[in-house]
């Protein structure tokens, strides 16, 4: 997936938020040292899995105290940026470089920590029809790649300096951006230093305010999302596509709200695989004019973390003329708001864990 302003948007999303008062800043930085095993969660990527993946993941962080009132609402966890280098310990698989935002979140009287990272990664020996047939994981150099960390956390042990251990997991794919697209898991081991760039210095938190009453009538969402992808079939080429999405979602307070709504979608990648069925292989049963569009109703979630929030949507196709991957779908990403109203969008629909698109949209919510 060529497209590095993917990281450049996701970094905007992550860090962009306003202040309340002033701010209290504090930076550590971290390094891990990480060895696991790849998951098998797909039978054709066997051949690829014969040895153990090893890498370095280094990261900086900013430290939240309370200046603003998501900091506190979410138990003050940290914000930043991490790079990752993974060994894959095959010579078909390559060495992957990624780039990420994080978000670490705090448990048990901050001993605890879970991160939760994405970006955009770089894949030395991607697939090639000719030199590099086997790997049918990595279809592109560029990746989407998301990580998670859940480790003992023990910060300023000894004059700033701490140290970390627990387990990861880190994902690789390109979306089906373009085929092949198996995919990998890494699951490891993990340990590591981190370092207080202030010395250790401790700071006060900002109380939690009294929880906050929100009360908002239902609100109207229009959305459209577009992107580029291929179907599972290499070489079969990459088209672009559109999606018309229509949502009605409803505040449960502040962090959350619920949503109903539809989705129309114009994927053209399906008129060049139900042309190639339909022409190829007559047993399916294709006709070369049935109909690429499809029509689906989705119930989600949406979880408010100030300009910023997560969604996740399940959805069924109520206008299904062509099978491809089943009826229910499913869509999770992140949204940003610019104002009240206007929001920007990037969203990974799959059915299951089988990637369909990254769909970039805008839209209104009135």
């Amino acid at each position: 997936m060529k497209r590095i302003y993917l990281f450049c948007a996701l970094t905007s999303f992550l860090l962009g938020f306003s202040q309340d008062v002033k701010e209290v800043k504090k930076h550590t930085i971290d390094a891990n040292q990480f060895y696991g095993s790849i998951l098998l969660h797909n039978p054709d990527i066997s051949h690829l899995i014969t040895n153990h993946p090893a890498g370095l993941i280094l990261s900086y962080n900013r430290k939240t105290y309370g200046s603003k009132k998501w900091e506190a609402l979410y138990g003050y966890p940290d914000y930043g940026v991490s790079f990752i280098y993974q060994n894959m310990n095959n010579e078909t698989l390559g060495n992957n470089f990624g780039l990420y935002a994080h978000y670490n979140y705090y448990f048990f009287k901050r001993n605890v920590q879970f991160r939760i990272g994405q970006g955009i990664a770089y894949n030395t020996n991607p697939y090639n029809r000719i030199t590099n047939f086997r790997n049918n994981a990595y279809g592109s150099d560029f990746m989407s790649t998301t990580y998670l960390m859940l480790n003992y956390h023990k910060e300023n042990v000894f004059k700033g300096l701490g140290f970390k251990a627990g387990i990861s997991v880190v994902h690789y794919s390109n979306a089906n951006v373009r085929a092949p697209n198996t995919s990998t898991n890494t699951f490891a081991l993990n340990a590591g230093l981190i370092y207080d760039l202030d010395g250790g210095k401790e700071l006060e938190y900002v109380p939690k305010e009294p929880k906050e009453i929100v009360r908002e009538p239902v609100r109207y969402n229009l959305a459209v999302r577009s992107g580029i992808n291929e179907s599972d079939i290499i070489g079969s080429g990459q088209y672009g596509f559109l999606i018309l999405s229509g949502y009605a979602d409803k505040r449960l307070g502040r962090k959350r709200a619920v949503q109903f709504g539809a989705d129309v979608f114009f994927s053209n990648f399906l008129k060049e695989l139900i042309r190639f069925q339909g022409t190829s292989f007559p047993e399916m049963d294709v006709n070369v004019d049935d109909d690429y569009r499809r029509v689906g109703l989705f119930l989600g979630h949406e979880l408010f973390i100030n300009k910023l929030s997560i969604i996740t949507q399940l959805g069924y196709y109520v206008y299904y003329p062509f099978d491809f991957e089943g009826r229910v779908y499913n869509r999770v990403g992140m949204k940003r708001y610019f104002g009240k109203k206007v929001f920007g969008a990037i969203t990974l629909k799959s059915h299951g864990a089988a990637a369909e698109a990254v769909e970039f949209g805008v839209g209104i919510r009135f």
